[in-house]
């Protein structure tokens, strides 16, 4: 693995060598490298690209590390993982895709995730997402997941893309069981000319289950935002939508903050601001010796942690 290579995985998985237990590492289209344990198990699908990804049941304090790194120019790249957590698992699985893309083509990478959570299983899901070139090609990602969630199951979804992507959308859709949580937290950092489309659908389908998604987002230059939430209350459930958006500049951020309710006791909430940073939150930093430039970076940073 070559520098430029070692920093897209540092990027991504925060990792400087191979991690601990199970990983599946795939650069430039091919398995790069691979490492499973007795209680995860990663097969390579036969009849379309990616991985199959089974945990047993009860496994406990384990992860699993699958990023993603491309650094050929002109190169699309599209995988199929599928992840099924045996029941009553607690488990880290940690994802990413890192463009490095210098040469006039675009690059892209494409990712279809598929979760079945078995009941009373748990999961925490963290995918990262970075790109960096030399302006003549574009980085593209495009990320879809989808979560199944049996009875009592929980998921804890982290996605975050603070650097370098040109066009993305970001599709996550997912289903829940009686008892059953999920949560998403996204961070979108958007400058120049970049475009970002972000579309959730929930469908809360088990009595007493409950989703919380909320999106943090900071929109520079020209860049452009579309944000699409909704979840759907079939039963008596939960749900939660929150969609908050710094503007800056000349950039556009658009929000459609969407509930259903299909039955009398789905309570359901959703909450959507856009608006510039607040005049006073600058002065107060510039008084304490930084330069506007440095306040707005201070105030974003803390805004997208």
């Amino acid at each position: 693995m070559d520098s430029i290579e070692k920093k897209l995985l540092h990027e991504v998985a925060e990792l400087d060598a191979l991690p601990v237990g199970a990983y599946n590492i795939r650069a430039n289209g091919q398995l790069q490298s691979r490492n499973t344990t007795a209680n995860i198990d990663i097969v390579t699908k036969t009849d379309k690209p990616g991985i199959d990804i089974y945990i047993k049941p009860g496994t406990k304090n384990e992860s699993v590390h699958i990023p993603v790194i491309i650094s050929q120019t002109g190169l699309t790249d599209l995988v199929y993982n599928d992840f099924h957590i045996g029941e009553g698992a607690d488990v880290t699985i940690i994802a990413g895709c890192g463009i490095h893309n210098c040469g006039g083509g675009n690059a892209r990478h494409d990712g279809i995730h598929t979760f079945f959570v078995g009941k009373n299983a748990r999961l925490r899901y963290v995918e990262k997402h970075y790109g960096e070139g030399d302006g003549l090609g574009k980085q593209i990602m495009n990320p879809t997941t989808i979560v199944h969630l049996e009875e009592n199951a929980q998921m804890e979804m982290e996605t975050t893309q603070i650097s370098g992507i040109d066009d993305t959308i970001r599709k996550t859709s997912g289903d829940a069981a009686a008892g059953a949580s999920l949560v998403i937290r996204e961070k979108i950092l958007t400058v120049g000319d970049q475009h970002a489309v972000t579309d959730f659908l929930v469908d809360l389908n088990g009595e007493g289950c409950s989703a919380n998604v909320v999106s943090r987002s900071v929109a520079r230059d020209h860049s452009v935002q579309e944000f699409k939430s909704y979840i759907n209350g079939n039963c008596a459930c939960s749900g939660h939508s929150e969609c908050d958006a710094i503007i800056m500049d000349h950039a556009k951020v658009i929000a459609t903050p969407g509930l259903i309710a299909n039955n009398v006791d789905a309570a359901l909430i959703h909450e959507a601001a856009i608006g510039k940073i607040a005049g006073e939150q600058l002065v107060k930093l510039m008084t304490l010796g930084l330069t506007e430039q440095e306040a707005e970076e201070q105030i974003i940073n803390g805004f997208l942690e």
